[in-house]
């Protein structure tokens, strides 16, 4: 089965490859460390702090493999504003507006780094999929849990 394709802009990978880091250099040896104290207290089978330890090290370890996985397979995006972009495409900055509603602008990037409270939407959001390949001036319709809304794309800077 094909990986499907994950976007990073360039500052969110270096903000997980930080991550990254953190949990193997300093996150992994301490919790090895106090599983193997946890380990010195004897009967496991009633060790809260062992069971503990050890719920705590399978989430550190998933965080670790996925991280690595993203940052192994991820398509890095430039995200520059130095013009008008044709189209949009992940890593364009656009400018939207609903009827009635300011205008919002938003960066568009990968599932993994996105949040919409600081402006970044992801590619595969509803609103992101409905923009990509779209222009300035055009209008989109999307579905939203209070309806369908539409959209016109003021702007679009790569």
């Amino acid at each position: 089965m094909a990986e499907e394709q994950q976007f990073l802009t360039a500052k969110g990978a270096a903000e997980l490859r930080k991550e990254l880091e953190e949990l193997i250099n300093v996150r992994r040896p301490k919790l090895a460390a106090l599983l193997k104290e946890a380990i010195s207290q004897g009967d496991l089978s009633e060790n809260a702090d062992y069971i503990d330890a050890k719920e705590q090290q399978a989430f550190l370890e998933g965080r670790i493999k996925y991280l690595e996985n993203l940052l192994r397979s991820a398509v890095i995006i430039e995200d520059s504003d130095d013009g008008n972009a044709a189209h949009i495409q992940p890593g364009s900055l656009v400018t939207v507006q609903a009827d009635g509603e300011p205008p919002e602008t938003y960066r568009i990037v990968g599932a993994a780094e996105a949040d919409p409270r600081n402006g970044k939407i992801s590619n595969e959001s509803p609103l992101g999929a409905a923009l990509l390949g779209r222009r300035a001036g055009e209008t989109v319709r999307v579905s939203t849990p209070g309806g369908v809304t539409e959209f016109k794309i003021l702007e679009v800077v790569r």
